[in-house]
């Protein structure tokens, strides 16, 4: 096993080099990049926001002494409410675009929630046989288009103005590989970059970039290694991989961040795939022109939890002369690193509980004391559970605070390992390896929190405690406020340095997408999607059951002063 414990390091492939000068772009190219990187305070262009992924709106007209003056100013449904509302929406120019389950795409006027125009796409009926389905968590803007990737497999983009198709490409063999597209793409010069399911998958998951203007291949990179001493046997045909939440984009370096999903089978049975399996379970520095490979760091070798790397934000953070990059996986460990060069600087744990592990050291991010589900059959006591010590959702730093604030679940599982037919070729359907029952963590209920702390030393501010563990977005203000909302229904608004509720509102249904705030002619709105649901929602009921009878739902919630 130490072999494992040895190879968690950052391998830097080539230098890197520091100052990049961009070849010529088209002059539309270039004024798309402009945009995006200008980053206007009353737009939210993109789903992190900015690139450096801060989820932190500048807007300060709604503050701490007028917080308690919010209002509804409208409302919007989307008439889907399977699997509720994951998305984060954008604003541009005092447009709101946002996608909701099924694909269904929506043009809203930002101040009256006026619906300028829809888009339904006539998806393939493979779509309902899926695992991951019928959710998405965004779309892209820039170029005057809105890209976004499809639950058939589809990338597609329509006309800003219109909603009207302008390209679409089938980039997956869905119907083939049970895979798909959920994550909100990037827009980066003049390519759109998103990546795929694949991590319960026994397929190869990659990473996709397609040219704005037409679609067509810019490049593809196979977050499976093509290497048998990383994937003993044939595993590596069918590792899984992939990755399917949104990076970030460092402009001076011109590197692209990306997190990778676990290897498939989620749990190895013994043998099912030898080695460290790379480069699932990492974080990838990628140029973003070409795809070719900086650096990587395997967060999990040879991950046995399913506590995968491709959730959550990046941050592209500067601190005391450094260029840091922060990231945090499924297992509850926040990884701080050098993003020129992907060496450790830090590793701190956000979770109070976990025993996968006894601990990471913070200086190389080696894993101590591994402690995996392996035996066949018999229940395995982990924490945390399989959900994570947090979910997809992302947290948000404030550079006025410089505080981040992100969310933990305190919550463990009895994991049962089971042998499957072993894979001999890539196929659809999933390629699990177990089962899982949540389970109360030792001497004590299982609950979640919203913490502010210092993303790089993780020391703590601040934490407001949750009966159910959250599973929504955070945003922060130029305001000094923090805006969250739980899984009943009720969004909150926090001071951002002290965390006193200053303001709450009851949406009707439990929060899982992302908060922002966007302005249109002055006046500043706050936008919160509300919407249980979650493959996650399936683990609550065993410590709870009454979130079974929680309302679904489907709404964005738009708010102002009165």
């Amino acid at each position: 096993m130490r072999k494992w414990l040895s190879v968690g390091r950052a391998t830097l492939l080539f230098a890197l080099v520091l100052l990049f000068v961009a070849p010529p772009l088209a002059s539309g190219q270039t004024a798309g990049l402009s945009r995006l990187q200008n980053d206007d305070p009353n737009n939210w262009a993109m789903y992190h926001r900015s690139y450096d992924a801060f989820r932190f709106s500048p807007l300060s007209q709604i503050n701490k002494d007028n917080v308690k003056n919010l209002t509804v100013a409208w409302v919007h449904q989307p008439g889907a409410i399977v699997q509720g509302l994951e998305a984060t929406p954008l604003v541009v120019d005092g447009v709101m675009y946002y996608i909701a389950s099924y694909n269904r795409v929506f043009a809203l006027d930002g101040a009256t929630g006026k619906e300028l125009w829809h888009f339904y796409p006539k998806l393939d009926p493979v779509v309902n046989t899926l695992f991951f389905q019928p959710y998405n968590r965004g779309v892209a803007v820039g170029h005057g288009r809105v890209y976004f990737g499809g639950l058939d497999g589809r990338v597609f983009a329509l006309d800003q103005k219109t909603g009207k198709v302008v390209w679409e490409k089938q980039v997956l063999e869905t119907k083939k590989c049970s895979c798909n597209f959920t994550g909100a793409p990037l827009v980066v010069k003049d390519k759109v970059i998103l990546g795929q399911t694949a991590g319960e998958l026994p397929i190869q998951g990659k990473i996709w970039a397609l040219m704005a203007a037409t679609g067509e291949k810019a490049w593809e990179f196979n977050t499976i290694k093509d290497d048998p001493k990383s994937w003993g046997g044939n595993s590596g045909k069918f590792g899984g991989g992939g990755g399917w939440m949104t990076g970030s984009y460092d402009p001076v370096l011109n590197l692209l961040y990306w997190g990778t999903a676990n290897p498939a089978p989620d749990y190895d049975w013994g043998g099912a795939r030898p080695g460290d399996n790379l480069y699932t379970s990492s974080v990838l520095a990628l140029d973003p022109d070409n795809g070719q490979l900086k650096w990587y760091y395997q967060e999990i070798p040879h991950d046995d939890w399913d506590y995968d790397s491709g959730l959550g934000e990046s941050l592209v953070l500067d601190r005391d002369g450094k260029k840091l990059l922060v990231h945090q996986n499924k297992s509850g460990f926040v990884f701080v690193y050098d993003r020129t060069n992907g060496k450790i600087e830090n590793v701190w744990p956000m979770n109070h509980v976990y025993n996968w592990v006894k601990s990471i050291n913070p200086k190389t991010g080696e894993l101590i004391g591994r402690n995996p589900p392996r035996e066949v059959g018999k229940p395995k006591f982990i924490c945390p559970w399989i959900a994570g010590g947090r979910s997809w959702n992302s947290g948000s730093y404030s550079p006025k605070t410089k505080l981040w604030y992100n969310t933990a679940m305190e919550a463990c599982e009895d994991v049962t390992v089971e042998k499957q037919t072993p894979q001999t070729e890539p196929a659809a359907g999933l390629f699990f390896g177990g089962d899982q029952v949540a389970k109360h963590p030792p001497g004590g209920e299982a609950y979640g929190h919203l913490d502010a702390r210092d993303p790089v030393t993780g020391e703590r501010k601040w934490s407001i405690n949750f009966k159910y563990p959250p599973i929504g977005s955070v945003l922060s203000t130029g305001g000094n406020l923090v805006f969250h909302g739980d899984l009943e229904g009720i969004v909150h608004a926090y001071d951002a340095d002290t965390g006193e509720q200053l303001w709450h509102f009851r949406t009707g249904s439990g929060h899982r997408g992302g908060p922002i705030s966007y302005s249109v002619n002055g006046k500043q709105y706050i936008a919160v999607p509300s919407g249980l649901g979650s493959l996650v929602l399936g683990l609550y009921p065993a410590l709870w059951p009454e979130v079974e009878d929680f309302p679904a739902g489907a709404a964005m919630f738009v708010f102002t002063l009165k």
